[in-house]
């Protein structure tokens, strides 16, 4: 195999296919990535057997081949060329040489024979989205999945189709983030379970155009993005959701409409009288037209007012501060809508037309503060 392409390509191509290489395995060739220059593109691979990226890059063959070099030495080396043509030149399946300009490489090579290829995909019921769209909705959910495996369901999202619509839900057993995307197009029904990992590399990957678009399919236990040359396939979480809907409720007692600068930055002020690991609360004391907050540590005590317009009871009730600001930041409206049943239950914050849905449970705490 002889390739030669612009240094930028290639490093382009390797650092969005390194995010599927496996940080630990005890399998040597999934710790490559593969170069497919069989025929008339050359195409990058990697594949840790949950998720694989494939990815084609500009450049000429000058010999056709297929090679697989270790991706942690392979892309450290890429990264350090002179910005300008690069030889991949291999003339058996041990050995490879890498040149650019003055710097001549030869590393140990696999052959590309013993690579674990992506599962083969038919592309046949899909629907699309811009990147933006798609960037976004992760943005706006992903940091409410859970952080270990004691619950799988939890560190994955639902990607639930109805007609329309296309609903991305995730929680942690402490709140629940829902995103709802009009689509161009009706569809069958469809629900599965996309890992948090695959998606937090997608958002990594796309860069957000609203002009460009990806193709998104599904089949029984993978899901596929294909856009920009790129195609990323991942494995999904097996099992049934959570039964959200059962979880929501339009009932309320409180409502209050406040600035949404004003309350996150209010918060966030909050939280420099929190060490890290200490679950001190945030209080909320809701009357008149006045939201009053409050904090207590070890640190120091910190009170401030925001106003507010209030339909509804009189309420006093706690949060963690931190799941309010996750949700707060990823709110583009200038004002947000609070809803609350009691001191109790979940608080919702959602749009009109409920195109964002966050519910969080409240904490207990001590009335005097």
């Amino acid at each position: 195999m002889k390739i030669i392409c612009s240094r930028n390509n290639l490093a382009k191509g390797v650092s969005i296919v390194s995010k599927a290489v496996p940080s630990k395995t005890t399998m040597p060739i999934l710790e490559c990535i593969l170069i497919d220059a069989t025929l008339d593109t050359i195409k990058l691979t990697a594949n840790d057997m949950e998720l694989g990226i494939e990815t084609s890059i500009e450049g000429e063959i000058i010999e056709n081949g297929i090679l697989a070099l270790n991706a942690k030495i392979f892309s450290e080396i890429v990264r350090k060329l002179p910005d300008n043509d690069v030889i991949i030149d291999a003339e058996s399946d041990s050995q490879a040489l890498i040149i650019c300009e003055k710097a001549k490489f030869n590393i140990a090579a696999q052959s590309g024979e013993d690579f674990s290829y992506l599962p083969a995909i038919e592309k046949e019921n899909f629907f699309t989205v811009s990147e933006f769209t798609l960037k976004e909705s992760i943005r706006q959910t992903i940091f409410s999945i859970a952080d270990n495996d004691s619950n799988k369901m939890m560190t994955g999202e639902l990607f639930e189709i109805t007609e329309d619509r296309l609903r991305v839900v995730s929680l942690d057993g402490h709140r629940i983030s829902i995103r709802r995307i009009e689509l161009d197009d009706s569809y069958e029904p469809k629900k599965v379970i996309v890992p948090g990992k695959t998606l937090l590399e997608i958002s990594r990957i796309i860069g957000g155009e609203a002009e460009k678009s990806v193709d998104i399919s599904f089949t029984k236990n993978h899901i596929v993005f294909e856009f920009d040359n790129t195609v990323v396939v991942s494995r999904l979480i097996e099992g049934d959701y959570f039964k959200i809907d059962q979880m929501l409720s339009s009932d309320y007692d409180t409502k209050v409409r406040i600035n949404k600068k004003e309350l996150l930055d209010c918060i966030d002020r909050a939280t420099l009288l929190i060490k890290e690991g200490d679950k001190k609360p945030i209080i909320m004391n809701i009357g008149g037209d006045s939201m009053q907050l409050k904090i207590k540590s070890q640190i120091g005590t910190m009170d401030e007012e925001i106003l507010i317009a209030k339909e509804g009871k009189d309420l006093l009730i706690g949060f963690n501060p931190k799941f309010l600001i996750d949700a707060l930041r990823v709110i583009d409206d200038e004002e947000v809508d609070l809803y609350f049943m009691n001191a109790k239950a979940p608080c919702f914050i959602k749009d009109s037309q409920q195109s964002y849905i966050y519910l969080i449970l409240p904490v207990n705490f001590n009335t005097v503060v």
